[in-house]
């Protein structure tokens, strides 16, 4: 079931006016069988698959809580339960081809006549969320952050909640869990703010994502020795802006549809377009994605231990002295080459991660300078230094394959391949209204609407006049359903 159809539409009016209706304990039911269901939509049978990891971590969450702190062994025995179910199936559903396809070169080259068997593999939606959101449980009950849930329907709404089952926010247990125990008097606050948010995603997704897409196919599509430096550049700022409004959407619609039952899911997004350093940008872009790397990948890959796990965007605190540089930076690389496998089975994805690690470690050898020379420092420089950084980061992301990711950075740093354009003219100008819409939307959203909030006489015909807008054009873009993205990640 997608958020933008009419079945979607249909299943949420009436999961909510039944879960305001009914009293707290029936409430429980009612959103974990939703959640079964709207799952079970795609294909049914692969709710086995988001059972077994649920069912896992709930029996190791509850054994790690009889079992002492003294009894480090055992504990950790549990917790690699944990981890070779969970990364197990990831490995199973979203690697085994790649790893097979790529043994099977490795054999070709060799001379050899051994061959490993391809397996027809469906990927499921929302594997590497809903796996994340389980191993992030059991390492804070192991880690002492959280006790173990007692209800599984408690435990198994936390995994299954249908907003955010299939793309995230990738939500910890300390922030969702006590939520859905507190039944929540009905406001119309939470349907107002609610629904807001939800026509929010679904203008970003139907007016622009869907309409920059085909730009973006048709670019992609030409062979990349055709393209000069500058196509290169706009395509990576067309795509870049396709895949915020397309994701942005989806975590809007999330938040919108979980608020309208009265929960709060955390933000997701924050203008990370308008970062001024590249590890700016990953606080404002997939937080929550970007904060569980931090907190269970990047932190003990360091050796420093989280005393406090302070949730989506927080930065935990350390508990064991600070790790030499030489550590961090291993850590660093790991952890990006890592953070970009987890994007998609593709090498090409492994180098997007790297070329941000790479980034992320200049700025560190740079940060000296900066303190030394404010210039450095100034946003005038730095944000669009950033900018073009992070929009040229989405060419391996999106193009077909590394040799095609290469001969396009080649584009870009030769300077007699770098002036030309070879798309369609209009293609240059949606780029460039993109970035101004953007840009002005940060202003608006910083400035004047905080003013607008202060003087309600001006505000709400304003604010009428921008929804009413809004409302229209999404009736008159809605086409035949088109996915969101990161459905395939």
């Amino acid at each position: 079931m997608i958020f933008n159809s009419v079945t979607f539409l249909l299943f949420f009016t009436a999961v909510t006016l039944l879960y305001w209706a009914l009293p707290t304990k029936p409430r429980y039911w009612l959103l974990f069988l939703s959640s079964l269901v709207f799952y079970a939509f795609w294909r049914w049978e692969y709710l086995s698959v988001l059972l077994l990891s649920a069912v896992t971590d709930y029996f190791v969450a509850r054994g790690l809580q009889h079992i002492p702190i003294e009894h480090k062994s055992k504990r950790k025995r549990l917790l690699a339960v944990s981890l070779t179910v969970n990364l197990g199936l990831l490995f199973y559903f979203k690697y085994l081809l790649f790893f097979t396809t790529n043994l099977n070169g490795l054999f070709e080259s060799l001379g050899t006549v051994t061959r490993l068997p391809y397996w027809d593999i469906i990927l499921p939606f929302g594997i590497s969320f809903y796996t994340f959101e389980t191993i992030s449980y059991t390492m804070d009950v192991y880690r002492g952050h959280i006790k173990a849930e007692k209800k599984f329907i408690t435990y198994g709404l936390f995994v299954a909640f249908f907003p955010k089952l299939v793309a995230g926010p990738i939500q910890r247990a300390a922030e969702l869990v006590e939520q859905l125990k507190n039944r929540p008097s009905f406001q119309l606050g939470f349907v107002s703010e609610g629904l807001r948010r939800m026509l929010y995603g679904l203008f970003l997704k139907v007016v622009f994502a869907d309409n920059i897409a085909g730009f973006v196919d048709e670019g992609f599509a030409i062979n990349p020795s055709e393209l000069a430096g500058l196509d290169v550049i706009t395509l990576g700022f067309l795509f870049g802006f396709q895949i915020y409004f397309d994701f942005a959407a989806y975590s809007h619609i999330a938040l919108g549809a979980a608020k309208v039952l009265g929960i709060n899911i955390p933000e997701n997004f924050n203008f990370p377009y308008i970062a001024t350093s590249m590890k700016d940008f990953w606080k404002r872009w997939h937080i929550s994605l970007s904060s569980w790397i931090r907190d269970y990948l990047y932190l003990p890959l360091t050796g420093t231990k989280v005393l406090v796990s302070t949730g989506t965007g927080g930065i935990g605190q350390s508990l064991s002295n600070q790790p030499t540089a030489k550590r961090k930076n291993f850590a660093l690389f790991a952890t990006w080459a890592i953070m970009g496998f987890w994007h998609g089975s593709n090498w090409t994805f492994i180098l997007w991660g790297l070329y941000h690690a790479v980034f992320i470690y200049v700025e560190r050898l740079l940060t000296p300078l900066r303190s030394r020379w404010p210039v450095f420092s100034s946003a005038w420089i730095c944000w669009p230094l950033t900018l073009g950084i992070a929009m040229v980061s989405w060419i391996p992301f999106r193009a077909q394959s590394v040799g095609d990711t290469f001969i396009m950075f080649g584009k870009i740093l030769n300077p007699q391949t770098l002036l030309g354009m070879n798309l369609r003219e209009n293609t240059y100008l949606v780029a460039a209204f993109m970035l101004v819409l953007f840009t002005g939307t940060w202003a608006f959203s910083t400035y004047l609407k905080p003013w607008l909030d202060r003087n309600p006489a001006i505000g709400k015909p304003i604010l009428f006049a921008q929804y009413t807008v809004m409302v229209l054009l999404v009736f008159v873009f809605l086409r035949p359903i088109n996915q969101f993205i990161y459905f395939q990640f």
